[in-house]
């Protein structure tokens, strides 16, 4: 479950940097950051559908 924590705060991240790089115009910027949220969020999507969530 930590896996899916730590990716999907990068993923947030990721998104705010998306947003961030698309307003300052910054071209190079956005590309990493789509190619983060895309390779973050498959990663966290993935661990959460395989793995699930832990049962209390």
């Amino acid at each position: 479950m930590g896996t899916v924590i730590i990716t999907g705060l990068v993923t947030l991240l990721a998104i705010f940097a998306v947003f961030s790089s698309f307003k300052s115009k910054n071209y190079l910027g956005l590309f990493f950051s789509v190619a983060t949220v895309l390779v973050f969020g498959f990663f966290t999507l993935m661990t959460l559908i395989f793995d699930g969530f832990p049962e209390a």
